[in-house]
């Protein structure tokens, strides 16, 4: 069962070793729609001997080394089909992020747009890169190689919430490295996925480089755990990564680890009041505030938090909440029942350790059916409440009153989080300074502004490792250093 506008061939198939087959179990995954909460799909679902056949299948596919001893330009002009066969289905794709998670209709098509371009870069990256350069060694005898080889088979789990664009933001640059890929996606956003198996497919990737594998939380375990899996790319809770660096960690296996953040915002007392808060409140609004990097705390000078809170107020309630194929909704619902219930416990919280609820903090009224919340701003909060600790990962605010820069910064880093930051000042040198003093792995001036080109990871516990940009490819290789007595013909 698939939705009529993700027209996806086998939903009740897995795709192993090239071939699309029956689950073991014959069970299968509902994907229910946070609008309206009705099952929209439901697709095949793996268990642990499913797991065994995928990662058996990459195993052949890689150590047979058809795959990995193409050269980079071979393997860069599959990823260009890959990308061209995804784009060609931009409106599937799009439709399946809003049915499994309700993210906006009118957004949808750019977010696809922007994990193709992914793809893209990839290709056109692979047309050139090299993988090993000659460096004369410490000594001068003779000539070194420093080698990057592929890392081996790769398990790469993907979260809900932005299924397509973090997917193939792990397995592009896997492939392209000399990789074979098992994916994994979340089993509430499983459709992309599917999608990409059959780009994948179409492209003509060999049999076993690129397998699917949508799964419960048992069936993850197994993937991460087994020995066949070189290297597992995780984006998730840091819940969840804490396990797998664990499981990872008893066998030496490599992992990348992008988790939680509690980002913060820091206003600095040059910026316009009214243009900070008319921002901050639409980056809450992204996704309805299920974004890992999403501005979530506010710290601004404390001699103008009453200003801010009454303009934040103002920005929030004017966000329009409703069904997110409405053009004019401007947030839609969270993405499933758990995370509505999630949201709402941080209310009570709030309000218990002591922080002043200035608007939302409920379930939209005028939507009684689905996973509606409205945007919610705290004022009068300190470090030390769960509200500004936890990631709550919903539209949530939290106001934090600062009393100088050297403050800002010390309830900045105040986290067990360091994945993202935002400063706001049209002074470039104070803004350069904040920059430095923030632990986070990314930071912005004046917007919420990422760069899937660029590296992106987290400090402390938002991960380990890096994703994107040359920085992302060299993450799923080993380096090894060759001492030769004269140069090789050809690298």
């Amino acid at each position: 069962m698939t939705s009529r506008t993700v027209n996806i061939r086998h939903p009740d198939k897995l795709y192993i070793d090239g071939r699309w087959v029956a689950p073991a179990a014959g069970g299968h995954l509902q994907v229910i729609s946070p609008t309206n909460d009705r099952v929209v799909a439901e697709v095949a679902e793996a268990t642990a001997p499913d797991i065994d056949a995928a990662v058996m299948a990459a195993r052949r596919a890689f150590d047979s080394s058809a795959w990995s001893r193409l050269s980079t330009p071979e393997r860069a002009a599959l990823i260009g089909k890959l990308a061209t066969a995804l784009e060609a289905r931009t409106s599937e794709l799009a439709s399946a992020w809003v049915q499994q998670v309700g993210a906006l209709a009118m957004a949808a098509p750019f977010m696809v747009g922007g994990a193709v371009a992914v793809a893209k870069y990839y290709a056109t990256v692979g047309a050139t890169f090299n993988f090993a350069e000659a460096v004369k060694p410490t000594d001068s005898r003779g000539t070194a190689i420093i080698a990057r080889e592929p890392v081996g088979v790769v398990a790469a789990i993907a979260p809900w919430n932005a299924p397509l664009t973090i997917m193939l933001n792990k397995i592009v640059p896997a492939l392209l490295a000399g990789c074979t890929v098992i994916m994994k996606p979340a089993p509430e956003s499983p459709l992309d996925a599917y999608i990409v198996a059959e780009a994948a497919e179409a492209a003509g990737f060999p049999p076993g480089v690129v397998n699917l594998v949508p799964a419960h939380r048992e069936a993850s375990e197994a993937l991460v755990r087994h020995p066949g899996v070189d290297k597992v790319s995780f984006t998730g809770s840091t819940a969840a990564g804490r396990r797998i660096a664990a499981l990872c960690g008893e066998r030496i296996a490599r992992c990348t680890l992008e988790l939680g953040g509690k980002s913060a915002a820091i206003v600095l007392d040059d910026y316009d009041i009214a243009t900070a808060a008319k921002k901050l409140a639409h980056t809450i609004s992204i996704l309805s505030g299920q974004v890992c990097a999403t501005l979530s705390r506010v710290v601004v000078p404390r001699a103008q938090q009453a200003a801010y809170a009454e303009a934040l107020q103002a920005e929030l309630a004017a966000i329009r909440v409703g069904d997110p194929t409405d053009p004019a909704t401007m947030m839609g619902p969270l993405a499933m029942r758990r995370q509505l219930e999630r949201v709402e416990g941080y209310m009570a919280r709030g309000t218990a350790e002591g922080a002043r609820l200035v608007c939302g903090g409920t379930r939209s009224k005028h939507m009684p059916q689905g996973c509606y919340f409205d945007p919610t701003l705290f004022t009068d909060v300190t470090s030390g409440m769960a509200i500004a600790q936890d990631e709550i990962f919903g539209p949530v605010i939290a106001l934090l009153g600062y009393e100088d820069e050297a403050d800002a910064l010390r309830i900045a880093n105040d986290s067990s989080y360091g994945l993202f930051g935002a400063v706001f000042t049209n002074d470039n040198d104070r803004a350069y300074r904040i920059a430095r003093g923030v632990r986070t792995g990314a930071l912005a001036q004046n917007d919420f502004r990422l760069d899937f080109f660029l590296p992106f990871g987290g400090f402390k516990q938002s991960g380990l490792g890096r994703e994107g940009g040359i920085t992302g490819l060299l993450g799923y290789t080993e380096t090894k250093t060759i001492l030769l007595q004269g140069a090789p013909t050809s690298l």
